[in-house]
């Protein structure tokens, strides 16, 4: 995820209701195009086997061809590697991620930047009768 200041742009290409690529996808395949494999990179990004290999599942499943090659082997033989239109795809993406953030750099919210505050204020205290009112109707 790319950010500006307090501006964070987050870009998701969809396929279906599916993110096919999107900041966590990409920071996946670099670790993968890193590690050599989909358990080291998710070790390396502290998430399960099982979550990277769903997340590869559903951009293999998602593009005309596959983002990621496995090879089946035991004792160091194995391994997952990036495809070629995989590195295409994750070098287009993030050159997207800067193309898009240097447009909104000087873009349209550049002059709400100095009314954003530094933190959101605390939340207002729900009235008594609005929270009788929820509890009522949650049946407390």
């Amino acid at each position: 995820m790319s950010r500006v200041g307090p501006l964070k742009l987050k870009i998701m290409l969809l396929c279906g209701d599916d993110t096919a690529m999107g900041p966590g996808k990409a920071e996946l395949l670099e670790a993968i195009e890193r590690e050599g494999s989909i358990i080291g990179a998710g070790r390396a990004m502290q998430m399960s086997y099982r979550r990277a290999w769903n997340l590869v599942d559903t951009m293999n499943r998602s593009w005309t061809e596959p983002l990621v090659e496995t090879s089946v082997g035991g004792a160091g033989k194995g391994g997952a590697k990036l495809t070629d239109f995989g590195a295409r795809l994750l070098h287009a993406y993030r050159d997207l991620e800067v193309r898009l953030m240097a447009a909104a750099k000087d873009g349209p919210f550049s002059g709400f930047e100095h009314q954003l505050l530094e933190v959101p204020r605390p939340s207002a205290t729900v009235p008594r009768a609005a929270r009788r009112a929820k509890a009522s109707a949650s049946g407390v």
